[in-house]
Parts: C-alpha cells; sequence; structure tokens
C-alpha cells in the first residue's frame, strides 16, 4: 500500500497555518505530498512551507499556478526554488515558458497547467474558444506545451489524462485533481470534470489530488486510508494491463 499512499496529494485549501499544521499532523505517514495553494500561501507565505515540513516527511506542492510574462514567471520559480518543494504550477499557454530552467533547483519538478478542472464544455465559448476545439483536445495541446517548453508534467482532469498520456507519453508525470472516492459519491461543486481514485489511476494518472473529501470527512486519517485502498485497486489493474500487452 505504500506506493500508493505516495499517489495521494492531500490539498490544504484552508484559511490558517494552525489550521494546515492541524491537518499535516494528522494525516502524516498517510498521504504522500501535502499541496499548499494560493489562499493558504497568500495568508500565510513561505512560513507555511517550514511547518509543514517541521510536522512531516510528506513532500510539498506549491500549487500557485504563475501566469505572467516569462521572465516573471521564471523569477517568481527560482525564489520557489529556495525552498524544499517537490512540485510548482505554471499556466502553459506560451512556448517559452521557462527561461533560464538551469538556474532552478535539479529535484523542482515544474507542472504545467492545463485547464481547470471547475471548467466545462459550455464555458470554452464564452472564454473565446472556436466551436471546433472540445476540452481534451486543447488540454492535450497545452500539454504539449508544457512538456516542449521543458515541465516535467502537467495538471489536466481525467476526463482528458488518456489522451495526454498517449500525446506526450509514459514518463511525463500527469497529476489529476477532482477527485471524489467511490463512497462520497459524484458531488455538485464547482468541479465540473471529475472522477474516483481507481478510475483516475486506471485511465493514467500519476499523482490524484484530494482535498474536501479528507479534509471534510468525520476522520479524515480514515478518509485518506480508504482513498488509498482506491488507488491500489487502481495500480493493481494497471499492473495486469502492462503485463498483457
Amino acid at each position: 500500500m505504500n506506493r500508493a499512499k505516495e499517489r495521494l496529494i492531500f490539498a490544504l485549501d484552508v484559511p490558517d497555518i494552525n489550521e494546515a499544521v492541524r491537518l499535516v499532523k494528522t494525516l502524516d505517514g498517510h498521504v504522500g505530498y501535502f499541496k499548499i495553494g494560493l489562499e493558504l500561501f497568500v495568508a500565510e507565505g513561505p512560513s507555511v512551507i517550514q511547518a509543514v515540513t517541521k510536522n512531516s516527511s510528506a513532500e510539498i506542492f506549491l500549487d500557485l499556478k504563475l501566469h505572467d510574462i516569462p521572465a516573471t514567471v521564471s523569477g517568481a520559480l527560482r525564489s520557489a526554488s529556495k525552498y524544499p518543494i517537490r512540485f510548482v504550477t505554471v499556466h502553459c499557454d506560451h512556448p517559452n515558458l521557462l527561461q533560464n530552467k538551469e538556474s532552478l533547483r535539479k529535484n523542482m519538478d515544474i507542472l504545467g497547467i492545463t485547464i481547470l478542472t471547475s471548467t466545462s464544455p459550455e464555458h470554452l465559448s464564452l472564454l473565446g474558444f472556436s466551436q471546433n476545439i472540445s476540452l481534451p483536445q486543447l488540454a492535450t495541446e497545452r500539454a504539449e506545451i508544457a512538456q516542449r517548453a521543458g515541465c516535467t508534467g502537467a495538471v489536466c482532469s481525467a476526463k482528458e489524462v488518456g489522451k495526454i498520456r498517449q500525446a506526450c507519453g509514459p514518463d511525463f508525470l500527469l497529476i489529476v485533481p477532482g477527485i471524489r472516492p467511490q463512497w462520497e459519491g459524484i458531488s455538485t461543486d464547482d468541479q465540473a470534470r471529475v472522477s474516483t481514485p481507481e478510475q483516475a489511476i486506471k485511465d493514467g494518472a500519476d499523482y490524484i489530488v484530494v482535498g474536501r473529501p479528507i479534509r471534510n470527512a468525520i476522520d479524515p486519517k480514515e478518509a485518506a486510508q480508504k482513498i488509498v485502498k482506491e488507488i491500489e485497486q487502481g495500480l493493481v489493474f494497471s499492473d495486469r494491463e502492462k503485463s498483457s500487452n
């Protein structure tokens, strides 16, 4: 089950460092990564990174979705590389996305954001995209931009992960948010394109991001353990598929 646990990223989508530390202490040893997003980072700054590393052996995913001109993004990435971060996210809509990547810490992986999981097909026309382009096609094109720019992987919904895997190959990391476990059911929140942990892994996800189903559970530790079991089921299926090919 340890390999399944390492695939689970818990989203620390909480307003302050005290709540973050409480959850980190509760879930330490039960998840592979803690994801620090905009709300928490803007509220607490880099001190929250130090708090997580002090209270857990899990790795850190800094999910800031950096989006600016390449020079500014590169400067922000250099600043981020001073901290013990494994993953950091950038929007991938520019062919010269990463400048001076060689100046960054070698073991910090940069992930390209493709399309937010809150985006539905109906949103594309409102955003000015042609009716001839689909969400999977747009997500794949952005993942390919990220790969050519030097990103290690991309963030995408489970609905696009198979197509992106086919386009970008087996070594390109794919991180899938918008996860709703089997026992919770598919909820009607702001996530428009969702999947279960098992199905996301079967479809080709390397890691999954889970927030609310764990955070809002009566027993977050138990919820994480149940999700890890679902991940393991997906990994077993994937192993069988590989061995049969």
